[in-house]
């Protein structure tokens, strides 16, 4: 036990630090580096994310046995087991970095052949042909002594990560968050408290900790600061020109869903936001130069973020906020310190996709306000229907209540056996030319 905790701190602390600074010498850009063209000079923090991202899979790879380890999913109260010393891996982050490096159908097709349907979510289905393969691109996933689901971002978690669970014979558990219409009730959010009280116990108990000895809330403000921090670095696209796009969001999102509840994602997006007010300052845009700025609804086209980003940014058109990227700032908006537990149970139920739809179009419409923001490109995604469903009534609001244009564009964020070329660009196109 002490040599694989030796291994694994020596992992985090020096070895993968070291690796990643070897591979920046080399020249490696990442995918969030831009070719120059419409766009401005790269983040620099880019460089930084890279080494975050790098050090947290290489560190990985060495922690079962000698840390306990959770999976997750990104809606999950991961700072009660972060505070036990849980290792937490996000499949659903995971998924995502496969697809980006399209690796999206040939892991699904392992699940498929296992029996799962192709109708199923994406990275559900890239997890567990992971899973079934032992295929990742991050060299080694430990396994887990918990895996661990919140209803809160959709019910197909639940049953995926029950089935992931099985497969690997660990325990689960689920923190069930009853969907809200309207506001929050009383006895909804009790509900939710209990739960985190019990997940508290199982945390303690799998990771051989006394609950007494465990600062659950310093982990919790450190996330809640990262949070904010995260929130000022989204409101800089604001300012006209914006300094960086929602394709940049979705790469710098990374630490706010795989280290959240650390000193190193509050840091880093400190660093970030430092960054993007300076260029705010200096007057540099993420797109140049900037002739209309757009919203972006839904997950990301991982497999076509650089594509995707080219082809708006030609003609001007520069994303400068994204619903999918606001929802990890604004479920904790509220959030009180004071009282942990009954403001961790309403930020988890606050979360976007456990709120009706008057309430998405009511966080849609303040967004298209306050980035001053002309159109809306609605991402209708095949693998998250909860995400998609009624977007078209979205759009018929926005363009009545608003004036904005707004396009649907077809596809799915991680498979792209279910991405058209043609028809995106030519909807794109037509969508642009309306201005």
């Amino acid at each position: 036990m002490i040599s694989r905790r030796l291994r694994y701190e020596l992992a985090g602390r020096a070895v993968g630090p070291l690796l990643a600074a070897l591979e920046h010498r080399r020249g490696s850009h990442g995918p969030a580096a831009r070719d120059g063209g419409p766009f401005g000079p790269p983040l620099a923090s880019t460089r930084r994310l890279k080494e975050l991202m790098g050090v947290y899979y290489y560190q990985g790879r060495w922690a079962d046995g000698a840390v306990p380890v959770a999976w997750v999913t990104s809606g999950f109260p991961v700072e009660v087991l972060r505070a036990h010393g849980f290792y937490c891996v996000y499949p659903e982050n995971h998924a995502a970095l496969c697809a980006a490096r399209r690796l999206g159908p040939e892991l699904s097709e392992v699940a498929e052949a296992a029996g799962y349907s192709r109708d199923l979510c994406a990275y559900a289905r890239m997890d567990i042909g992971s899973v079934l393969s032992g295929d990742t691109p991050v060299g080694r996933i430990p396994k887990p002594d918990l895996v661990a689901a919140c209803s809160n971002i959709c019910q197909t978690v639940v049953y995926w990560f029950r089935a992931v669970a099985d497969h690997l014979d660990v325990p689960f558990v689920l923190v069930d968050t009853p969907f809200v219409y309207g506001d929050f009730q009383p006895h909804g959010l009790a509900f939710v408290a209990e739960q985190l009280e019990e997940l508290a116990q199982v945390a303690a108990r799998i990771a051989g900790r006394p609950a007494r000895e465990v600062d659950i809330g310093r982990v919790v403000e450190l996330a809640w600061r990262a949070s904010q921090e995260w929130g000022a670095c989204l409101e800089e696209g604001r300012h006209r020109p914006s300094p960086w796009t929602a394709f940049d969001h979705f790469i710098h999102m990374a630490p706010i869903v795989a280290l959240r509840g650390t000193r190193t994602c509050l840091d880093y997006y400190r660093e970030l936001h430092a960054e993007l007010s300076e260029r705010v300052r200096g007057g540099i845009g993420g797109v140049v130069p900037e002739r209309h700025r757009l919203l972006w609804d839904n997950i990301a086209i991982w497999y076509r973020l650089r594509d995707l980003s080219r082809l708006f940014a030609d003609d001007g058109f520069a994303f400068v906020c994204a619903t999918y990227s606001s929802a990890w700032a604004q479920s904790w908006d509220g959030f009180d310190p004071a009282h942990r537990v009954h403001s961790t149970a309403a930020m988890l139920s606050g979360v976007l996709l456990n709120r009706d739809l008057a309430n998405r179009l009511a966080l849609m419409k303040g967004l298209v306000r306050d980035f001053s923001v002309d159109g809306v490109v609605l991402h209708s995604d095949r693998s998250c229907k909860p995400y998609s469903v009624g977007q078209y009534d979205l759009k018929d609001a926005l363009q009545r209540e608003l004036g904005v244009r707004v396009v649907v564009l077809e596809a799915d964020h991680a498979d792209s056996r279910a991405y058209s070329a043609e028809q995106i660009e030519t909807r794109a196109r037509a969508f642009m030319e309306s201005f």
